[in-house]
């Protein structure tokens, strides 16, 4: 049986920090039902104390939504538990996520501190977050650059205090998949109480590693993964909840596996695209333009003999309507063959392809990319009939 992987989506929080993307509360309401369709587990629906809006907003989600976990970030403050636990009060299912930092950077430069208030600190949050819900989520910042054994040491002590989830965060995205996977490895072997936890992951994409480093730390023992939709963030963005999902799903050999309904990620991706006025890459992976699209010509004749040539997904699996055969200078014959015939041309004889792929080329130098009214201009000038 295959382990259950917690998909933790955090677009509305940490998604919604870059710049020129936030929403009203509404919207943030119609993405919050559309995650819970989708069977997204957790939702962390705001930073309640940061403004009144986004108390608000919490307030709605956790009205709005019944079976994911919504959840509410905080840091090891006491004012802010007790605003996220105000905000939370509706919610069917709750969460506290609160946190501190835990490398030396963090502690001598942000907290002006030392590791020994930092570790008191954590745990008393913790302890005050369990006054007023069960589920307590502790993050601790920079995880990535801390040190080890001080990284187990604070792990243990916050799930002595109560935390049923650590987050192991690799915040300014420096750290390797292998060396972050090792540190997940490190805290499963050496943290006595670990257990008693859930451990959780998130990754930022400063070195383009987030997802990477994301199934790492799942490959050795972490199972939530903390993701947005696009991959939007931060900085450089977050871990891309597409792309962990269905790189899970590509490699069954890792057993492990969420909850998602894969087919509504792509249709996901566009509603957050549209909302959150961040338009997706066209190359980005699994939900851009060209994610299904076929262009060069020994690439279009492979995938025209055999999808599985060029394709490990299949587009339908995510939502996507069809692969795309895109006609361009770099295409061959079989791929304008095919193209003609799906418009119900009848291409009968060598000489007669080699004619239309002669007049294909000259134009697609000229204007780049053949559309289908280009074809039928084509075709009519080549005086190729109709079936």
């Amino acid at each position: 049986m295959s382990d259950k992987v917690y998909i933790f989506d955090t677009t509305l929080r940490d998604g919604e920090q870059v710049p020129g993307c936030q929403l009203n509360t509404e919207e943030k309401v119609r993405i919050a039902q559309a995650q819970e369709e989708m069977g997204v587990d957790v939702i962390e629906a705001g930073f309640p104390i940061s403004s009144p809006g986004d108390f608000q907003s919490v307030v709605e989600i956790a009205k709005a939504v019944k079976e994911p976990i919504v959840c509410g970030l905080t840091r090891a403050v006491e004012k802010d538990i007790d605003v996220a636990a105000q905000a939370l009060e509706s919610a069917h299912r709750k969460r506290i996520h609160t946190g501190i930092g835990a490398s030396d950077i963090h502690i001598q430069h942000k907290f002006r501190s030392t590791r020994e208030e930092v570790l008191e600190r954590g745990v008393h949050a913790v302890k005050y977050a369990k006054k007023y819900v069960e589920d307590v989520e502790f993050y601790a910042e920079d995880a990535g650059r801390a040190d080890l054994n001080f990284l187990a040491q604070l792990t243990e002590a916050v799930i002595a205090a109560g935390a049923t989830v650590v987050n192991i965060p690799d915040t300014t995205g420096y750290n390797l998949p292998w060396v972050f996977g090792e540190k997940i490895k490190f805290l499963m072997e050496n943290v006595s109480n670990i257990d008693k936890a859930i451990i959780s992951v998130h990754c930022h994409n400063d070195l383009g590693l987030a997802t990477a480093n994301t199934i790492a730390g799942l490959a050795n023992g972490a199972r939530q993964a903390e993701v947005t939709f696009n991959g939007i963030g931060e900085r450089a963005g977050n871990t891309s909840l597409e792309e962990v999902v269905m790189t899970l799903k590509s490699h069954p050999h890792l057993n492990l596996e969420t909850s998602i309904v894969t087919e509504k990620l792509y249709p996901m991706s566009k509603l957050v695209e549209r909302l959150m006025r961040m338009p997706v890459q066209a190359n980005k992976a699994i939900v851009g333009a060209n994610a299904f699209a076929h262009s060069s010509g020994i690439h279009q004749d492979g995938f025209l003999k055999h999808k599985d040539n060029y394709e490990i997904i299949s587009p339908d699996q995510v939502g996507v309507p069809e692969s795309k055969i895109v006609l361009t200078a770099r295409s061959g014959r079989h791929a304008l063959k095919h193209r003609l015939e799906n418009l119900g041309y009848v291409i009968e004889g060598k000489d007669l392809l080699d004619n239309i792929y002669e007049g294909f080329l000259d134009m697609a130098d000229r204007i780049k990319q053949v559309e289908d009214h280009h074809l039928h201009q084509l075709a009519t000038n080549s005086q190729v009939t109709l079936g």
